[in-house]
């Protein structure tokens, strides 16, 4: 799941963490060392601090959690782009101008994807096991039991949403659209899908 988080997220969440373990530390062993009473008369401020503390932390986790899925959807958008124009270049089709605008981009993406066809379930059984999918995901066919994302055998998510929350990644899940290729990403997406 950190994988998943931006460096910013990492570094933001480390600090608000960091600052939380000082108090906790500090107030385990400093300040009773000093003060044999503590925190005494002062337990209100110390309850105070503490659930500020704990409540910045779990605030801090929502916070950069969501700010990198807003920045995945956005490098995923980016990359299929990417992806339609050098497909364009490969086949010989019509080249062009920057100023496409998007629906054309997606449509044109949707027919090569379906002009490559649906993928290899045996193939993509492969690409699951390779890419430690099980350690998030429950599928019984691949005798798998993770927790932490849907359980697959009761979303069978249909191909298409299936490749297109692989390759550009939704919630916890990272994108895989630059670790895998289109095929793979076809490949694992038919092994899930219903």
């Amino acid at each position: 799941m950190l994988v998943a988080i931006t460096t910013e997220g990492k570094i933001g969440l480390g600090l608000i963490a960091g600052l939380f373990i000082v108090f906790a530390l500090v107030a385990s062993f400093v300040l009773p060392r000093r003060n044999p009473d503590f925190p005494g008369e002062r337990l209100g401020l110390f309850v105070a601090v503490a659930t500020l503390l704990f409540a910045a932390t779990v605030a801090g986790v929502f916070v950069f959690a969501k700010e990198e899925e807003a920045g995945a959807h956005a490098a995923g958008g980016a990359e299929t782009h990417a992806v339609t124009e050098t497909g364009e270049t490969e086949t010989g089709g019509t080249e062009t101008d920057a100023g496409t605008d998007t629906g054309e981009t997606e449509t044109e993406t949707e027919t090569e994807t379906e002009a490559e066809g649906e993928g290899d379930r045996e193939a993509g059984a492969e690409v699951f096991a390779a890419n430690g999918c099980g350690s998030c995901h429950t599928f019984e066919e691949a005798e798998s039991t993770g927790t932490v994302g849907p359980n697959l055998d009761e979303a069978s998510p249909p191909l298409e949403e299936a490749v297109e929350v692989i390759t550009n990644g939704r919630g916890a899940m990272p994108a895989f659209g630059d670790q895998l290729s289109e095929q793979q990403i076809r490949d694992v997406a038919a092994y899930v899908s219903e």
